[in-house]
């Protein structure tokens, strides 16, 4: 499960593995109370996107686009949270002032739809019948 939480509301028990997923240090908070497991900054939205962006929503579906794009060529960034997504709970670390405009929501939505497809591309996609029985074609 991944879930996605500020960086200034304390940490909680059900929080899972807290990782910080942005690319500068939050501002005013120390490292201590963060109580974060990793900081992958890797996995932020560039310098570019990121000044780009500048929380205006109205940036915010090309913002999307472009991070999505970002993360696509970057598997090696984000492929370690889905995998420890798959252990159990991961919680995003995130600073924006804007709880519904940020990377982090970006990222969660698209690790989720990652660790979906997982799930189902976990299916053999050859008939499950016997070698050398036909199967008659779905009707139309």
């Amino acid at each position: 499960m991944i879930r996605i939480k500020r960086t200034y509301e304390p940490p909680a028990r059900g929080d899972g593995r807290r990782i910080l997923v942005e690319r500068l240090w939050p501002r005013g908070l120390r490292k201590e109370a963060l109580a974060a497991d990793a900081w992958m900054k890797d996995v932020a939205p560039s310098t570019e996107l990121r000044k780009w962006f500048d929380h205006r929503v109205e940036r915010w579906e090309e913002f999307r686009r472009r991070y999505r794009n970002e993360l696509n060529a970057n598997p090696g960034g984000w492929k370690p949270i889905l995998d420890a997504s798959g252990r159990g709970t991961v919680t995003l670390l995130y600073s924006a002032h804007d709880t519904q405009h940020n990377g982090a929501v970006v990222l969660a939505s698209y690790l989720s739809k990652r660790a979906a497809g997982r799930h189902h591309g976990n299916r053999s996609s050859r008939s499950r019948t016997q070698p050398g029985k036909r199967t008659r074609p779905p009707s139309c």
